[in-house]
């Protein structure tokens, strides 16, 4: 079992698919995360976005080798030219992400979504951009794109406040 957490502003007991937006890293889907520092970012934007509401850190346990045994699953280990072409190609409406059932690797994050726009805008090539992501160590994400892959695999722990205002 892995322990995986979401950040947020509101308790998810039982995490839906479908409600995540369009366009991002790995497509729609519910992402979740094994670092903490991570989905507490992710929960400090939220709130910030959202007038200031409470982070929440949604903690789950994740059997993952049940999840890879038993549904499609895609691992990028690196920043490189395959992650950077999927991260593109999702984020502009793309849907290669549909070919797995959940996906695995580095967030385009605060540190790296520069390099992946200016790429996408056609101001560096791919050989620059793949210099600058070469410099970073990828933060980890995972997306879980099907919904049994919830139902049969991830398990609420527990739901914890982040400190208020």
């Amino acid at each position: 079992m892995r322990k995986v957490f979401h950040g947020s502003i509101e308790t998810i007991e039982q995490p839906l698919v479908h409600i995540g937006r369009d366009n991002l890293d790995f497509g729609k889907g519910f992402y979740v995360t094994d670092v903490l520092s991570q989905a507490k970012t992710w929960a400090t934007t939220k709130s910030r976005y959202y007038m200031d509401a409470v982070g929440v850190i949604n903690h789950y346990l994740f059997d993952f080798d049940k999840a890879v045994a038993g549904f499609r699953y895609k691992k990028f280990e690196y920043y490189d030219a395959e992650w950077l072409h999927f991260i593109v190609d999702c984020r502009s409406g793309k849907t290669v992400w549909k070919d797995f059932d959940f996906i695995e690797g580095g967030v385009a994050n605060d540190s790296v979504i520069d390099t992946v726009e200016s790429f996408m805008a056609g101001l560096i090539d791919e050989e620059k951009a793949l210099g600058l992501l070469a410099q970073h160590r990828p933060n980890n994400q995972i997306c879980i794109l099907n919904q049994k892959i919830i139902d049969t695999c991830l398990k609420f722990e527990k739901a914890v406040k982040m400190k208020g205002k």
